[in-house]
């Protein structure tokens, strides 16, 4: 089974882009700028179009949100890296 949201990057093409890729019917790619979710945000329906704008518009919140906690948590990771890596160098074996 696949997780509801993956995140994607094209990093060499577009280094100032992200995409959120909604894995689930209705199924879409959002991408947007990486520093602001709703900057340049262009979405791209793999599946067809939701005609409730509601359920659109509760599916780019999910995915905003989504996309806000794998990048805190990433930064998380990148601090306990460098914070175990500080530790390496005070006490070396």
């Amino acid at each position: 089974m696949l997780p509801k949201f993956l995140l994607a990057d094209n990093s060499q093409v577009l280094p100032d882009r992200i995409f959120v890729i909604h894995n689930e019917q209705p199924r879409f790619i959002v991408g947007c700028d990486v520093e602001a979710f709703s900057k340049d945000q262009e979405i791209h329906w793999i599946d067809d179009e939701p005609a409730s704008e509601e359920l659109k518009k509760e599916l780019l919140e999910q995915a905003e949100e989504f996309l806000d906690l794998e990048l805190e948590y990433e930064e998380e990771l990148y601090k306990l890296e460098n914070e175990m890596d500080d530790d390496e160098n005070d006490n070396p074996k």
